[in-house]
């Protein structure tokens, strides 16, 4: 039986990408889709969200909106990376699909109340849905198989700071009411994107000619390409949602990993840095971060769901 997915996202380029692949892999189904302010405003990161699910074959998956800024602070969108709609300015049909009635965060807590045991939770944008959701339920992650974000970074390297990735930058708040909260869960930094998630011109190209969806995937990062070349020092476009995605849907690409006590900091000088307490007595360890995977499978995977 395919695993089911609940997929809660900021959607822009990178996230779209990862739910193509979640949406066209056979090992997996998307039981719902709710989506955060984040990388763009609410009202975009849906309509990508739907595009992208539309795209993908996946137009009957459920989508609905969520928190429109953070708990506490005002929306840092990350647009400068992702262009102004998220997606390079690609031209993208407008999405047929209707977003569900109801708020995200209330739909999550209904699935995980009515479904216990079921689905294995996907973050791939700031935690406000997530922690709003504890906030409401203590227990919210313990109800689902596992819950792998897209968060932070292992090495103390960041992309929207020197030390912190945008995710935990954006509402570190609400980062660090997850990382607290009971259920198991596991932290995909940025930084696996950076070692073993870059497409360069060479793979770019391989991608272009897989087909329509490839030429989506590549489209739709121009603009996370000229960021990531001339702000990062990558040699290409980084993936961080999509490896996290692939991670989800296959465990077994992991090679390394930690089981830490992780924090996120929320002062204006290191707001947004992950990291872990590493002293004696061994604090409770409450996420597992992976620090290095296989990162063939992870291209496998990618061109394997563009492939058509």
């Amino acid at each position: 039986m395919p695993q089911s997915l609940v997929i809660d996202t900021d959607t822009a380029s990178d996230d779209a990408v990862a739910l193509l692949m979640a949406a066209r892999d056979p090992r997996s189904e998307i039981r719902a889709v709710t989506v955060v302010a984040g990388n763009v405003p609410i009202e975009q990161g849906v309509r990508n969200a739907k595009v992208t699910l539309e795209l993908a074959g996946a137009g009957d998956v459920p989508v609905w909106a969520g928190c429109p800024a953070p708990l506490v602070r005002e929306l840092g969108t990350a647009q400068n990376v992702h262009g102004s709609d998220g997606m390079s300015g690609t031209s993208l049909p407008e999405p047929r699909m209707a977003t569900r009635d109801g708020h995200a965060v209330l739909a999550l807590l209904d699935i995980a109340r009515d479904e216990p045991g079921r689905h294995t939770l996907v973050t791939l944008g700031p935690l406000t849905n997530i922690a709003a959701a504890i906030t409401i339920d203590p227990e919210f992650l313990t109800r689902f198989r596992h819950t792998y974000m897209m968060l932070g970074t292992s090495d103390g390297n960041g992309n929207v700071s020197a030390i912190a990735e945008y995710n935990a930058w954006a509402d570190p708040e609400a980062a660090q009411i997850v990382l607290q909260a009971p259920g198991d869960k596991t932290m995909v930094g940025w930084d696996i994107s950076r070692k073993y998630a870059v497409i360069d011109p060479d793979e770019d190209r391989r991608l272009r000619d897989l087909g329509r969806l490839g030429q989506f995937v590549a489209d739709i990062n121009r603009d996370v390409h000229v960021f990531a070349v001339e702000e990062t020092g990558l040699a290409g476009y980084d993936l961080p949602d999509p490896i996290a995605m692939a991670i989800a849907i296959d465990p077994g690409m992991i090679v390394n990993a930690e089981d830490l006590h992780l924090q996120v900091a929320t002062d204006p000088t290191t707001r947004g840095h992950t990291y872990a307490d590493r002293r004696t007595p061994p604090r409770p360890v409450n996420t597992r971060v992976v620090t290095s995977v296989d990162g063939q499978i992870f291209l496998d995977t990618l061109r394997a769901a563009v492939t058509l």
